[in-house]
């Protein structure tokens, strides 16, 4: 039995994920839109492939992100991870460096920092349009 994908909700989760408002995504969007298009816009089951691409744009995420995400599917894997009937149970493996790991959430750490720096980049471009008007 094959899931249908619901891309409206999926853009609504990713949107939420990046605490953005429907507002200002409507904003980054363009003049046509607005919060009640947004939420409409979030209860389609299917978004047409322009759009979609605009807003993957707009959020910084992959269009198949939005096309594809399904979450029961990601809840049933966790809920199948941890089974009772583990053998495992109650021993810890790490397959890991821990060095590698350290680099790995430093760069990570370094990435989201220069992403927030861009991010209030643009909100001060946007707010200097809006003062400017």
């Amino acid at each position: 039995m094959e899931q249908k994908i619901h891309q409206g909700r999926n853009v609504k989760r990713f949107r939420e994920m990046l605490s953005i408002k429907q507002e200002s995504l409507a904003y980054d969007l363009g003049e046509d839109w607005n919060q009640k298009k947004i939420s409409m816009l979030e209860q389609k089951d299917v978004i047409e492939e322009n759009l979609l691409k605009q807003i993957s744009a707009v959020l910084k995420i992959p269009v198949e992100a939005f096309k594809n995400f399904d979450e029961d599917q990601a809840v049933n894997v966790i809920a199948n991870t941890f089974n009772n009937n583990d053998s495992a149970i109650g021993f810890v493996i790490n397959n890991y460096n821990p060095i590698d790991k350290i680099i790995q959430l430093h760069e990570e750490k370094i990435t989201l920092y220069e992403r927030m720096l861009k991010e209030k980049d643009e909100m001060m471009a946007r707010l200097e349009k809006l003062i400017g008007k």
